[in-house]
């Protein structure tokens, strides 16, 4: 897949998904080389496997099952950070905006906004609720 075109928002799609400078991010199933050059504009702290502490967490989501991980990455992301869930837009999709919601719930996070990834991907961007947050 290629980097997409302006999917008609005019905010870089990495101001759009929240990435700055510096922040630690963990890429889980995300084959997309652009995205990975893109990141690399702001961060190096890039990483192909969970890490503690991530600020940001994408993660490529293609059936229900998949969504599981959810409760292992909550564990994974800072109090205020974020997990992405990347899931195929249009007609041939196995994942609905309702089933990342539910698995989301389930996992003890909450749904807060949504973006267009690319031409062929969507994003949800999944957070710890306020309330739930622990206190530092």
């Amino acid at each position: 897949m290629k980097a997409p075109r302006d999917l008609g928002s005019a905010r870089p799609l990495l101001d759009k998904l929240g990435v700055k400078p510096g922040l630690r991010v963990s890429l889980l199933g995300v084959g997309e080389d652009w995205f990975r050059e893109l990141l690399a504009q702001r961060t190096d702290d890039v990483h192909d496997a969970p890490a503690a502490g991530s600020d940001l967490v994408f993660f490529m989501a293609e059936r229900p099952a998949d969504l599981e991980r959810l409760k292992a990455l909550r564990e994974v992301i800072k109090e205020d950070g974020a997990v992405w869930v990347l899931r195929r837009k249009g007609a041939g999709r196995s994942l609905s905006d309702v089933d990342v919601i539910d698995a989301s719930a389930a996992a003890g996070l909450v749904d807060n906004k949504i973006a267009a990834f690319s031409e062929e991907l969507a994003a949800m961007r999944l957070v710890v609720r306020i309330v739930d947050r622990r206190r530092s």
